[in-house]
């Protein structure tokens, strides 16, 4: 039986199996399930496309909890999921908060810190490109999953707002239009305030890692 360094059947069937692993499926499934939400607006009439929307986009942020608390809790981390989790969550949210900004008629109150958090998260993801090998300097902080946290409640309020101005609008006639239409102005303004929090922290993360990664850009020629 041949031996030697480049004789190693066995890690590559574990890598097979790791890289299938539940975490790994689901955060698949989320990366996945992002860009099916803007098109149920293209098959449902709303509120409906608004409610199920909302259920696409919580069932899909409860994953990014579970994928790395079972990856953990079952010693199946992998460079896989690693990479792709990041990716998921930054697909969801940049898709939720454009089709946001299309529903709430380009409002600047939307519009303005999903522009922040857009530029973020592609100027993040340049730099990480730049820097190739060193890119590790660049890991996801505390603060940075607190953003995400933020972006994804927010998100989720929003679509609930957007839904409830829509039942307000078939419901006016039964009169339970001023009722609907207060809670949802409340959830507007309630998702809107963690939208402008979760921008901010987002622009304060993403200068920290500029920062971090400013050393490797001074000097030499492109």
């Amino acid at each position: 039986m041949l031996r030697g360094p480049l004789y190693s059947p066995a890690p590559r069937r574990y890598a097979g199996r790791m890289l299938w692993t539940l975490p790994n499926l689901l955060t698949v499934l989320r990366l996945f399930a992002a860009p099916l939400v803007p098109v149920l607006f293209l098959f449902f009439h709303r509120p409906w496309a608004d409610w199920l929307a909302l259920a696409l986009f919580l069932g899909a942020a409860v994953t990014d909890y579970f994928d790395g608390y079972l990856a953990r809790l079952w010693k199946q981390q992998s460079r896989f999921g690693a990479m792709l989790d990041p990716i998921a969550d930054k697909v969801m949210v940049v898709i939720a908060l454009a089709l946001l900004c299309a529903t709430s008629g380009l409002s600047p109150w939307m519009v303005l810190p999903a522009t922040a958090i857009l530029f973020r998260e592609i100027f993040v993801a340049g730099l990480r490109e730049f820097l190739g090998e060193v890119s590790g300097l660049l890991k996801v902080t505390p603060l940075a999953k607190w953003k995400t946290t933020l972006q994804m409640v927010s998100i989720g309020i929003l679509f609930l707002a957007t839904g409830l101005v829509e039942l307000e609008r078939g419901a006016g006639a039964a009169g339970a239009g001023p009722v609907l239409a207060w809670t949802a102005w409340l959830a507007n303004a309630v998702g809107l305030a963690l939208l402008w929090v979760a921008a901010g922290l987002t622009v304060i993360t993403g200068a920290d890692y500029f920062a971090k990664a400013l050393p490797h850009l001074r000097g030499g020629q492109r």
